[in-house]
């Protein structure tokens, strides 16, 4: 589940990125299709879910 968002996270980012001049159409199109970022970027995602319930749980938030 977290490669889809990772992918949908990446291609929103890249769209933004092409449309502010940033970067190049082809590199954009080439990001939410590598494998190697998704699966990076999906483990950032799994780690900073977990570091937030950590947090949560400390502070004493609803979790």
């Amino acid at each position: 589940m977290s490669a889809i968002i990772a992918r949908i996270a990446l291609r929103y980012a890249a769209g933004a990125l092409v449309a502010a001049g940033y970067m190049d159409a082809d590199l954009g199109s080439q990001i939410g299709a590598d494998p190697d970022l998704l699966i990076l970027v999906g483990g950032a995602l799994g780690v900073s879910v977990e570091l937030a319930y950590a947090l949560a749980k400390k502070c004493g938030w609803g979790t």
